[in-house]
Order: C-alpha cells, then sequence, then structure tokens
C-alpha cells in the first residue's frame, strides 16, 4: 500500500491548477521620431525595459532590446517575454538610449525618452497594441513608442479520452473489484506528479469509464515524449485501495488513438517478481482520443472584448454616521476609508480593459432628496439616466458627493443592483462584453431569497460579481454566495457557473500601514477567478474569440549591434 501514499489529497486535487506556468506574453517594440541626439548621423536607439514588484516602488532592469544604428524609427528585433496575471497591477516602464559607445553603463549614453504603462493596458488595447508618447526630457517631443503584446502558444490543447479495461485481477473477497485509475505525469527529476483521476466504476472486472479532457500541459508539460504512469486501483470504502497494476505510455503513444498501439498490459511489479508464470494483471484499451486548442482570456480581450466595470456601495445606516470617524463611510483627509481603498484597488485593474473608461457607478440603501424616498439602485452621479463616471477618480468623486446628499438608510438589498447589471449583460450576449459588478458592503444582507435569484439568473449571462464586505458584521451570507463549496442555488435550481467572488476587507489591512501591498493582495484575490468565469460562460455558449485585427507592420528596418 506503500504506492498509494501520495493519493491522500487526490479528492480535492484540480488538474488544471497543478502548477502550470502562467500565461507568458511577448512584447515588442517600436519607435517613430525619436530625437536625434548625434550630430552627423541619426541616434542609435536601444529601449530598457523595468518592471516594478509589488512590494516595492523600486524598478529592477528587466532586459534590453539591441541596439539598431542611425535610425529614429526602429523596430526592434529583440523581444521581451513577461508573466502575465490579470489579477495584478504589473507596471512597466519603458526607457529610451542613444547608445554612443560599447559600454553597458547607462548614465554613459544620451536619453531619449521614457513611457509608463501597465502590461493591462498594452493587452486591454484594441488588437493588443499600445501607441504612447514618450515623455521625459522638458520642453522636447521624444516621439512615440509602439508596443505590441503577442500570448506565446503555451500548448493551449485539451485533450478528451476514453478508457475501458479487461479481466482485471478480482481483489474483493465477496466481489468483484471496483476499479478506477490514476494518471501521473513525470517530472525533469524522475519523481511522478499527480494530474488525473477516473471515476470509480463499481464491481466489474472489465470497466468502461467516462471520457475526461485534460489539459495537454497538464498531462505532459507539453512534451509529447515525456513518461505518463497509470496505475490501477481496487476502491475500498476505508481508504486502502488495493493496488492492481501500472503501465506507463506517452502523450505520443496515446495520440495515435484507438488502435493496436494503445492496448496496454497492467503489470504489478510485486507479482511478477514473486510468480513465474504471471502475465498480467488485465488490460486497459484507449477507446478515444481528440485534442482541440482552447482559447485564452487574452484570445478574447485581443479579438476585442470589452470588460464592462459597474461599481455598487453600500449606504445603509449601519455604516455609521458618516461626518463621525468611526463610520465606515468617514471622509478622512488624509487617508481614504475602506470603500475607496476597495474601490481603488480592483478598478484600478480592471479599468485597463475598458476602453472608453466610462463606469456606471450606483448607491443601495439610502433616503435620496428631494423626497426622502429610500432607493436600492441609484446613480452616484445623480443622473439616473447616465450613472456613468469618468475613470475610477470619476467614481470616488461621484461617491464623495453623494455621501453629502444623501441620507444613509437601509435595508441591505443587492438583488436590484444586481438586477441591473444583469439587464445590460442580457442585451449582449454575443461575447463583444462581459460585465463585472463590484458589491462593497458592510454586511448583513436583507433579501438573500431575491438575491440569490438574480445570481442563478445573472450565471448565465456574460457577468461575474465580487463582494467586498468591509467593517466587522459577521459574513456568512457572503460565503454562502461565493458558491465555492456550494453552488448557490434558487427554488431547486443550481447556478449554471460560479459566478461570485467575496472577500473581507478586514483580512487585507495592513498593520504596518502599507495599503499599497495589502490593495494589491485584496485585488489579486477578488479577481484572479474572472478570467476562468469570463472563459466558463464563452466556452458554454461556444463562442470564438474574434479574429484579431492585423498585426502592426512598421516599415524600414534599421542595422543591428548588440550590447
Amino acid at each position: 500500500m506503500d504506492k498509494f501514499d501520495d493519493m491522500a489529497s487526490v479528492s480535492d486535487f484540480d488538474p488544471i491548477q497543478g502548477s502550470i506556468p502562467a500565461t507568458k506574453v511577448e512584447i515588442t517594440v517600436s519607435c517613430r521620431n525619436l530625437l536625434d541626439k548625434d550630430t552627423f548621423s541619426k541616434s542609435d536607439p536601444l529601449c530598457v525595459l523595468y518592471v516594478q514588484g509589488i512590494e516595492t516602488i523600486q524598478w529592477r532592469e528587466f532586459g534590453r532590446t539591441e541596439v539598431i544604428d542611425n535610425t529614429l524609427n526602429p523596430d526592434f528585433v529583440r523581444k521581451f517575454i513577461l508573466d502575465y496575471f490579470f489579477e495584478e497591477r504589473q507596471n512597466l516602464r519603458f526607457d529610451l538610449y542613444d547608445v554612443d559607445s560599447k559600454s553597458l553603463d547607462l548614465s554613459k549614453h544620451d536619453f531619449l525618452g521614457q513611457m509608463f504603462c501597465t502590461l493591462g493596458e498594452i493587452v486591454g488595447s484594441p488588437g493588443s497594441r499600445l501607441e504612447k508618447s514618450l515623455t521625459g526630457i522638458p520642453g522636447k517631443k521624444c516621439g512615440i513608442i509602439v508596443l505590441s503584446a503577442e500570448e506565446l502558444g503555451n500548448c493551449r490543447d485539451v485533450t478528451t479520452m476514453q478508457f475501458c479495461a479487461n479481466k482485471l485481477d478480482k481483489k474483493d473477497f465477496f466481489g468483484k473489484s471496483d476499479p478506477f485509475m490514476v494518471f501521473y505525469r513525470s517530472n525533469e527529476d524522475g519523481t511522478f506528479t499527480i494530474c488525473h483521476k477516473t471515476e470509480v466504476v463499481k464491481n466489474t472486472l472489465n470497466p468502461v469509464w467516462q471520457q475526461f479532457c485534460i489539459p495537454v500541459r497538464a498531462l505532459c508539460n507539453g512534451d509529447y515524449d515525456r513518461t505518463i504512469k497509470v496505475e490501477v486501483y481496487d476502491w475500498d470504502r476505508d481508504g486502502s485501495h488495493d493496488f492492481i497494476g501500472e503501465f506507463t505510455t506517452s502523450y505520443r503513444e496515446l495520440a495515435r488513438g484507438q488502435s493496436q498501439f494503445n492496448v496496454y498490459e497492467v503489470i504489478n511489479p510485486k507479482k511478477k517478481i514473486k510468480k513465474k508464470k504471471y502475465v498480467h494483471s488485465g488490460t486497459v484499451t484507449l477507446l478515444s482520443f481528440t485534442v482541440e486548442s482552447e482559447h485564452t482570456f487574452l484570445d478574447y480581450i485581443k479579438g476585442g472584448t470589452q470588460i464592462n466595470f459597474t461599481v455598487a456601495i453600500d449606504f445603509t445606516a449601519s455604516n455609521g454616521n458618516p461626518s463621525q470617524s468611526t463610520s465606515l463611510h468617514y471622509m478622512n483627509p488624509y487617508q481614504m476609508n475602506a470603500y475607496a481603498m476597495a474601490l481603488k484597488a480592483v478598478g484600478e485593474i480592471i479599468q485597463d480593459y475598458d476602453s472608453d473608461k466610462m463606469f456606471p457607478a450606483l448607491g443601495f440603501g439610502a433616503k435620496l432628496p428631494p423626497d426622502g424616498r429610500v432607493a436600492h439602485e441609484f446613480a452616484l452621479n445623480g443622473i439616473p439616466e447616465n450613472p456613468y463616471c469618468n475613470g475610477i477618480e470619476g467614481i470616488l468623486e461621484a461617491y464623495h458627493q453623494s455621501l453629502k446628499t444623501v441620507q444613509l438608510y437601509g435595508p441591505t438589498n443587492f438583488a436590484p443592483v444586481i438586477n441591473h447589471v444583469a439587464r445590460y449583460a442580457a442585451a449582449i450576449q454575443d461575447g463583444s462584453q462581459y460585465f463585472v459588478l463590484l458589491i462593497i458592503t458592510d454586511g448583513v444582507i436583507s433579501d438573500m431569497a431575491q438575491t440569490k435569484e438574480a445570481i442563478v439568473n445573472a450565471a448565465k449571462l456574460p457577468m461575474s460579481i465580487i463582494i467586498i464586505g468591509v467593517g466587522q458584521a459577521e459574513f456568512d451570507a457572503m460565503v454562502e454566495l461565493d458558491g465555492d463549496d456550494i453552488r448557490v442555488s434558487s427554488r431547486g435550481k443550481l447556478a449554471e457557473r460560479d459566478i461570485v467572488q467575496f472577500v473581507p476587507f478586514r483580512d487585507y489591512i495592513d498593520r504596518t500601514g502599507n495599503h499599497v501591498l495589502s490593495m494589491a493582495r485584496l485585488a489579486k484575490d477578488v479577481l484572479a477567478e474572472i478570467p476562468d468565469q469570463f472563459i466558463s460562460y464563452m466556452k458554454t455558449r461556444s463562442i470564438k474569440p474574434n479574429p484579431a485585427p492585423p498585426p502592426y507592420t512598421p516599415t524600414g528596418l534599421g542595422l543591428h549591434t548588440q550590447i
């Protein structure tokens, strides 16, 4: 039974998450109309990329392009390859220099200008192509920089397979075996990592397992000849599953499909040593094998899908009087409150994927002027027919103004704002738009049944919901809405997808006062599930990404030298 020790946590293992490398993005750099620093010829430009860690504000050099001699319009050949994370704000800085000598010391060369952006900004631009002015030399036009992002094809194929077995060894005293299979990919160091477990087929020596899907990179990390080990077990209720035998194969072998090459003898090494006449413990046959390429989040973004961001803020009386420092809505002139911090942390990342940067901002649970009616979805800017605010700063401004004009009241109803966004999402289901609703609340929800119904309906639409709980309330109801453990249901209907992500703000308060780091962690955790939720919608609707616009092909190539 020693073989099975590493199976302990198989039940909660998710092969999709199993140490798969991040998406890699290749950045191509071109410039136009650079400053000319050379007297008798044109500049010899070099581009240096700097990245900024979340924890520090320090910039560190990531890499350099080659130097191109004698041009003000360079198209650099050497690319920058970066790991891309949707849920992080990845700050980048591109510095340009005119190279005057072989020295690697940049201070020995002429500075031509610089540009700051985020990786999300490049990826989220039309066709993933961003054009911006270079700055950094007062009083001078420094030209423009053109950045193109291309996702590297990190083996996106997903394979679907089905197996059956024949005449497996009988392991149970009173009945036949209850077989299941466990698949492992081999690692560089000769160890094995579990990547799939089939279901158990009860009481048979000739099981036919259901077909299953697995990313090729989870099966072999993109190396088609790498060993794949498969172990066959007889399931026992007490967890002490009996080892029947094993065989090895490779992706290349499996890809031949159903044939005599894909019938495997299941061997139990201990039996083979003990018994002279031992042949095998049964056979496993591959019944079918298909492979198709998965579309990624970035394929859709590059094809023009826009992410629409809406924020809904809780204006119920339980937040406390905004004019008192104990209130969650208190406007401290020296520090943002929790609502503003949470909004800024999430909004600053999502805004890169919305071309017009106009965001609807709603409030709920307040009495509105002039007549004091209670509203559960009102425009923060006071214009019901046009609740759009310009950028994250515009939302913050409208939020501050609302606090001066509305009266905090109640109850805490989520369903109206969810249904508000769902109406927009229902109108555009062709994959060109995806909607993200951020609800920031101090807690105890009053319309649980209606909210569950709204979520079940919204799960059919191109939308996701993020809930951030501020303050010290118990957030048990929010955890239930999150649906990670038990999918949300209403009137016996389960939500089609898990579309809600909840986090309590208090888990991210940094005791040292380093809000930059703690808010980056908050954004990372609430946004991490969005790309998968987005893909699950597109897949269930069989929506393919639009082709990206034709790539930018600049004219004129200069001479290249290395530095």
